[in-house]
């Protein structure tokens, strides 16, 4: 008779959706505290502005938002990563990341990328592939892949994302994750 109880599952589907849109809020926050660091007014701040904007979208409480612009003042210092590497078949990953602790999620990205079969870049070496837009990076070349590295490169950007300090992955493969 185990896991009759309908509670028991509600509690458990709730404790896992709670926590991915806790993950995801901290990721937004940490944005706007970044962008808010510039200019507090997102009048006279586009990249506070849009940052805000994805905070509504994704229900965030304004109370949450406020908080977030007067936190950028305080001396905790958080600061934006762009990390570049290679995956499966030679594919550029630009990784964005928004952190507190610049040795500890650099150390903390490279074992996920080795945990995956992907090798960390220098700087520069991979960002030459991508054009920034409003919206990220967008890769130069679309690179075709198999469908084993697409699987791998899924993985990885899933493992990725799983990390508090990571706020986008770009790629430059050719990917449609809903298949």
């Amino acid at each position: 008779m185990s896991g009759h109880n309908k509670w028991a599952q509600i509690k458990r589907k709730k404790g896992v959706t709670d926590k991915k849109r806790g993950q995801i809020f901290s990721k937004i926050l940490r944005a706007i505290s970044i962008a808010a660091k510039d200019d507090p007014n997102p009048s006279y701040n586009p990249h506070l502005k849009a940052a805000i904007d994805q905070a509504k979208e994704m229900n965030v409480p304004q109370e949450n938002i406020e908080r977030a612009v007067n936190k950028s003042s305080e001396a905790k210092d958080f600061e934006e990563l762009v990390m570049e590497a290679y995956g499966p078949e030679g594919v550029a990953l630009l990784i964005t990341a928004h952190t507190d602790s610049r040795n500890r999620t650099v150390a903390e990205i490279k074992k996920i990328l080795s945990d995956n079969g992907a090798k960390w870049a220098d700087p520069g070496s991979v960002a030459w592939a991508f054009e920034k837009s409003t919206e990220g990076y967008n890769p130069k070349f679309p690179q075709k892949i198999s469908k084993d590295a697409e699987e791998k490169i899924l993985k990885l950007m899933e493992a990725l994302d799983d990390h508090d300090d990571v706020a986008e992955i770009y790629t430059s493969a050719d990917i449609n994750p809903s298949d």
